[in-house]
């Protein structure tokens, strides 16, 4: 895998993150379109890939505080089980428009790496059963490919069962 967003992708806040990091990443542009409103799915099918494979990045507010939850895009998020992972007593979807802006990114783009305000991030525990996996870079039409492990690492996050 390249360590160079900018060789084989836009740079994004999220590029920019791993190769500070040196985390070792693939990007994947696509042609976005407007239409769309499933991008998770969207990416899956342009880059022609097993959809459950492919997570989307969603933020919640969990007993008052902001977390990212990750999930396979064939799948939901599992609200009550993301609220267990960080240890709240329940968890509602967040407005978009605050997602946007404690982030950095679009709905549609949302990167979990590189976001402005570093949130407790879970990953479905799913993602441990594949090499790589693809979240977004951080805008609509441009995924990242990387090991779970290493995205676990960047956002200090942690594994969990947070999917249905």
């Amino acid at each position: 895998m390249s360590k160079h967003g900018s060789a084989s992708g836009p740079g994004t806040p999220a590029t920019v993150a791993l190769v500070a990091a040196g985390i070792p990443f693939t990007a994947h542009t696509y042609v976005h379109d407007p239409a769309a409103t499933n991008y998770g799915l969207e990416a899956a099918t342009a880059l022609n890939l097993d959809p459950d494979r492919v997570f989307k990045t969603l933020l919640a507010e969990a007993d008052g505080r902001l977390v990212v939850g990750i999930v396979p895009v064939t799948g939901m998020l599992d609200l009550k089980q993301l609220a267990a992972a960080v240890g709240a007593k329940r968890a509602v979807m967040a407005d978009p428009a605050v997602a946007e802006r404690k982030t950095g990114y679009v709905v549609g783009g949302i990167s979990p790496i590189g976001q402005k305000t570093a949130l407790p991030t879970v990953l479905d525990e799913t993602a441990a059963l594949w090499e790589t996996i693809y979240v977004s870079g951080g805008r609509r039409g441009f995924d990242i490919e990387l090991a779970p492990d290493d995205l676990l690492s960047i956002t200090d996050g942690q594994l969990a069962d947070i999917a249905r």
